[in-house]
């Protein structure tokens, strides 16, 4: 498909009530016809299917749907590691909102069989100054790096993100509230400590205090701890 007809597919499948729904999640940006993420994982599994890497040249930055196609497409396309690797350097500086990041992410699932190469492959965003290249390392680390294995390497690269805007400091807290709620022994001095930004380390206590996982005396000395600050 050429980049005319991938617009005429999206502009099909747009819904003008859902535009303006999903307008008002994701404020600041642009171009958004208004197809839902399903359809769009459809399409991008077909353009998947057949000469994956001419269809994604096709896909211009025009529109909020084009660029989430193009992140999609990178997760389901069937390629060596190194050239899907490339295709991520390539498309992370696109990413301007929490819902392309995020989906983005869930999309990598060959990241599970490949965490060495991602791990470090990711060490430049770690230290990036870039709020949605923080937000994108931050979610792949809460996707697949929280288990006993990449605990302490996790954790410490979460540390190491230098989150000062809302959406990367939102990212940075949710994933060490994860960390916190699967491993709270391990994660607890970390929080007890004062290791990280203070406005991140309130919004990860706040994260774990409405998570319904945790006991009510767990509750209260989370709370408790909060109110230190």
């Amino acid at each position: 498909m050429d980049k005319t007809q991938i617009r005429a597919e999206l502009e099909k499948r747009a819904d003008e009530k859902y535009r303006k729904f999903s307008a008002g999640l994701l404020p600041g940006v642009n171009s958004i016809l208004g197809v839902r993420l399903p359809e769009l994982r459809k399409m991008a599994k077909q353009l998947a299917r057949s000469d994956w890497r001419e269809n994604l040249r096709q896909l211009s930055d025009d529109t909020f749907e084009e660029i989430m196609l193009q992140g999609i497409m990178i997760g389901c396309v069937s390629c060596p590691a190194e050239e899907r690797l490339e295709l991520i350097r390539e498309f992370v500086p696109k990413i301007d909102n929490w819902s392309v990041c995020d989906s983005f992410c869930t999309g990598l699932k060959f990241v599970k069989s490949e965490k060495e190469r991602v791990f470090s492959f990711l060490q430049p965003f770690f230290v990036s100054e870039k709020e949605f290249e923080q937000r994108f390392a931050a979610v792949i680390l809460l996707d697949y790096y929280i288990d006993e294995i990449w605990l302490s390497r996790t954790v410490k690269a979460l540390e190491q993100i230098n989150a000062k805007q809302y959406y990367a400091k939102m990212a940075v807290a949710w994933a060490m509230a994860e960390c916190y709620l699967h491993f709270p022994d391990e994660v607890m001095p970390v929080l007890r400590q004062n290791r990280l930004d203070p406005e991140v380390r309130q919004k990860t206590l706040q994260k774990i205090i409405e998570s319904r996982t945790i006991s009510q005396d767990t509750r209260e000395e989370i709370r408790a701890m909060k109110k230190q600050q």
